[in-house]
């Protein structure tokens, strides 16, 4: 079965799956240079082309999949109401579009009896158009527990589902049965308090809120402290509207005035106090912390009879603190969490729904490098030259010249972290180099740099430097190799380590491979390379326009400005174009 799934509002995206294999994902915010979290835009003509591209025409689609989602706006979703429409739609061409009124329901608090895996169907008349919708908290289930390594083995496993617009929900997958167990919320508190939470605090509190945040408070808590009086005061908070949930029947409603008065009392409590909002922000993500490990702890131990295998879905699930303190725990014997764990996994995880209940197939084939390709767009820039450039050569430039490059390979990454194909790749050997890539992004100087590293060192530098291809926990940087790669030490002296091996991505590993042996170093630096507030890089043409450094690597092509670099001096065998 051939199936199309589709995430139209907040990071649209476009997936294929044939008969278990994911064909390719392509999230907008990955074409043609488009804002972060674009809606789905692209026309019918261009869905043609992408399908065309990989083999495949309109006709051999068997069945389209929309994300479920609700029609109100996403500021909206603080509040708990949804008083203003989107435009749901799929654009037929630039004039007209296929309007998409009915969608499954977002799935914000899903009831005890409530079946999620089963779908809604709808038809567009005008257009002849026939399509399913699940729930869009059912995509997240099965995106995590389809491309984890638990259905190859025949195994159940415990999914918990921490999205913007829910609480945190715990469910259980039966693979005997096929079946989703709700075994229900572990608190009562939104996904989105993490970005409303940071927004109440200083520096955030300063600007306009926005999905940025989470990402910037993860990092910024660094330059905190955990203070006991503020614990203690975010349980008090915790424990009082946990005794008014009591009185009441618990729906959405109730979790979004929960969550906003846990905030206010929050703030209330600073201002009072006059306490430092870096300690306030620190400590909340230490409670937020203990809280996931403590409920999780309860809801397994209630449930003995089951697989203590566990995934992690949700925008939630991309915070390395929270998965280190997870896996650390020892409450689950085996833990996943995808790389696409946000709604960058909507389009896959609504096509796997289909995939599992119309095919009865468990397990996806997949493979993480599976976005668009880079766009051979004509370059024409004179103050650019190119020559012909190995990974060995490559690896020299990186060695010789203490300066970012921008490395564009192959299809682009799912998920909205960079492992490599769409990368700003630098020697990690300078403390000023963290600043150097902070400036050249336009980022705040706390933002950590992370380290891509050939997997089969990384317990030499990190604790506990397991393998981790996907950046998705939290490795200490060991003492005596701080000062050997100072630029991708946080302040706290951690690390968001990406781990590769040959099979992974055998590019960037020959490339470290060419590094360690030049350098004795078996790391670079890697940041997404993108324009601040936009998706990857699509093309080398949208770098040069970037213009904020002097290397771009592609396919075996070096650009470079002209006057930054002599390809004699460094090897002979370099050719010029």
């Amino acid at each position: 079965m051939t199936i199309l799934g589709i995430k139209l509002t907040h990071d649209g995206a476009l997936a294929l799956i044939d008969n278990g294999r994911l064909v390719f994902s392509y999230e907008m915010e990955k074409l043609d240079n488009m804002p972060r979290h674009s809606h789905f835009c692209i026309t019918m003509e261009r869905i043609k082309e992408i399908l065309s591209g990989h083999g495949y025409d309109l006709k051999a689609i068997d069945q389209w999949v929309i994300d479920g989602w609700d029609t109100g706006h996403d500021e909206n979703i603080t509040t708990g109401h949804d008083e203003i429409q989107y435009d749901i739609a799929i654009p037929l061409d630039d004039n007209c579009k296929i309007k998409i009124d009915e969608l499954a329901a977002y799935g914000h608090f899903v009831g005890k009896k409530e079946n999620i895996l089963v779908p809604s169907h709808f038809k567009v008349a005008a257009h002849d158009l026939y399509y399913k919708s699940y729930q869009h908290v059912s995509g997240h289930l099965m995106s995590a527990y389809c491309s984890s390594p638990f259905p190859e083995k025949e195994e159940s496993s415990f999914i918990l589902v921490w999205d913007g617009g829910m609480p945190p929900q715990l469910f259980y997958y039966h693979y005997q049965k096929n079946e989703v167990q709700n075994i229900g919320p572990l608190f009562f508190l939104a996904g989105y308090i993490y970005i409303n939470f940071a927004h109440a605090f200083e520096p955030f509190c300063l600007s306009g809120k926005s999905l940025s945040i989470a990402g910037k408070a993860m990092a910024y808590v660094a330059l905190g402290e955990v203070r006991a009086e503020i614990m203690e005061m975010f349980k008090k908070i915790f424990a009082s509207l946990n005794e008014t949930v009591k009185k009441h029947e618990v729906n959405m409603e109730i979790v979004a005035i929960l969550t906003g008065e846990f905030i206010r009392e929050a703030r209330n409590f600073c201002v009072s106090r006059k306490l430092d909002h870096r300690d306030m922000l620190a400590t909340f993500q230490a409670f937020i912390q203990e809280l996931l490990v403590s409920n999780l702890e309860k809801k397994v131990k209630e449930h003995p009879e089951l697989v203590n295998n566990f995934c992690f879905a949700g925008g939630s699930a991309l915070n390395i603190k929270w998965n280190n303190a997870i896996r650390n725990s020892g409450i689950f014997r085996e833990m996943w969490v995808p790389p696409f764990p946000n709604d960058a996994g909507s389009a896959i995880g609504t096509a796997c729904c289909e995939m599992l209940m119309h095919d009865n197939r468990r397990k996806l084939r997949w493979d993480v490098y599976s976005g668009p390709l880079i766009e051979q767009a004509a370059f024409d820039d004179r103050r650019y030259a190119a020559c012909t450039c190995t990974l060995e050569e490559l690896a020299g430039i990186l060695h010789e010249y203490n300066e970012p490059v921008v490395f564009l390979n192959g299809h682009a990454e799912l998920g909205p972290r960079a492992l490599g194909n769409r990368s700003i790749l630098a020697a990690a050997v300078l403390p000023d180099m963290k600043a150097l890539l902070n400036k050249v992004k336009g980022r705040e100087g706390y933002r950590p740099v992370a380290p891509i590293c050939l997997e089969e060192d990384a317990a030499e530098i990190f604790d506990p430097g397991f393998p981790d291809p996907y950046m998705l926990y939290e490795h200490k940087v060991r003492e005596d190799w701080k000062d050997k790669v100072p630029a991708i030490c946080h302040l706290d002296g951690t690390a968001r380590l990406q781990t590769v091996n040959r099979e992974q991505n055998p590019h960037i590993y020959e490339l470290l491979q060419h590094y360690k042996k030049i350098s004795n170093i078996p790391l670079l630096c890697n940041t997404s390379a993108n324009l601040n507030g936009k998706g990857f890089f699509p093309d080398v043409k949208t770098v040069t326009y970037w213009d904020n450094v002097n290397f771009i690597w592609n396919n075996g092509t070096l650009y470079f400005k002209k006057g930054s670099f002599h390809p004699e001096v460094l090897n002979k065998s370099m050719v010029l174009r």
